[in-house]
């Protein structure tokens, strides 16, 4: 299978509803919650329209430290949605979302995303092990997708790969309080994990530190292997199985083109403890799904997956020096040992 061409384009722009009220309608019945899975800050609603249910969820830098910690001052999910890349998934992947709308304020652009309520066909919440079928099934279907986007080139501003391996840097504490966040993640556990990591990966930790102050060797080794569109976010928050079999992936809030392991890599990373074999395992599994659909991993797959590894513990070293037993030291020596490996391809 040649890989050379990207995935047709979209035949035209959908539309953005110029309000949220305008979106919904005037007898939508509207209420307010708080996702369990949700870090973010954002603001989210439950919605009923004509008996059917939606989950309505607002883009704004003011509520969201991840917009602001990635730069996102046009609401990506919008761009997606508008630019009809979401068109573009191959049909085993349910993105849910329905509509899209703007919501500006004083403060700059804000918008919305309209999604079909899937609660009940997500990943249940907790540590509970991912069915081994339905892993596989998640590893498969991430090949499709970044198959129907091969070489695709960002022509809609996307998150650049350069920022994406920033994002959770020990800069963003500072960035935050500046503005007065006060989101746990961003002021309280990155820096306390950052602070951390120096004891407790020493071998790593001046890699990770100069990658940090500058990211470039980093992404231009990753930008010289294949690239297609990343959802960026595979954590089982975001997971379920349709009932019509399909993967449901919502949250479309970091998606970029950048190299395919990206995705790979942030799903054995966030999802370790539900993982039901081991993260190599789930490596084979994703390269025999790409090479099943036609792909010849051979030239590029140990570079780039081992630059991605490298990727994640800069972007998740904090994370992984919270832990204090020894399971977590043991995971955390696991990053380091790839990462350290990874760096020989810089």
């Amino acid at each position: 299978m040649s890989m050379d061409v990207h995935a047709d384009a979209p035949s035209g722009v959908r539309d953005v509803a110029p309000s949220v009220g305008e979106l919904v309608g005037p007898t939508a019945v509207r209420e307010a919650f708080a996702s369990a899975d949700g870090k973010s800050g954002a603001r989210m609603e439950r919605v009923v329209i004509e008996g059917e249910r939606y989950v309505l969820k607002y883009l704004h830098v003011r509520d969201d430290w991840t917009m602001r910690a990635t730069g996102d001052i046009a609401c990506r999910p919008v761009t997606l949605w508008r630019m009809g890349w979401l068109d573009l998934l191959p049909d085993c992947i349910d993105h849910t979302v329905v509509g899209a709308a703007w919501d500006d304020r004083p403060e700059g652009r804000g918008g919305a995303i309209l999604m079909r309520d899937v609660g009940d066909q997500l990943l249940a919440e907790g540590d509970h092990q991912i069915p081994l079928p339905q892993h596989l099934r998640f590893l498969d279907h991430m090949a499709q997708l970044h198959i129907a986007f091969w070489g695709r080139p960002d022509t809609i501003d996307l998150l650049p790969l350069s920022q994406r391996l920033v994002i959770f840097g020990p800069r963003l504490p500072e960035r935050e309080r500046a503005c007065g966040g006060t989101d746990d993640v961003p002021t309280r556990s990155v820096p306390e994990g950052w602070a951390r990591f120096g004891e407790r990966a020493p071998r790593s930790v001046d890699l990770v530190r100069a990658l940090h102050d500058d990211p470039t060797p980093l992404a231009d080794a990753l930008a010289t292997t294949p690239q297609t569109l990343v959802h960026g976010d595979w954590k089982a928050g975001n997971l379920g199985r349709g009932t019509d079999g399909r993967t449901i992936l919502i949250d479309w809030a970091v998606p970029g083109v950048a190299p395919l392991c990206v995705d790979l890599a942030w799903y054995v990373c966030l999802n370790r403890a539900r993982l039901p074999h081991s993260k190599e395992d789930a490596f084979a599994v994703y390269r025999e799904a790409l090479e099943r659909h036609g792909v010849d991993t051979g030239p590029w797959w140990e570079r780039q997956l081992s630059l991605c590894l490298l990727a994640m513990l800069v972007l998740f070293g904090w994370e992984k020096a919270l832990g204090d037993d020894d399971d977590a030291a043991a995971e955390l020596a696991w990053w380091e040992a790839r990462a350290l490996e990874g760096a020989r391809w810089l």
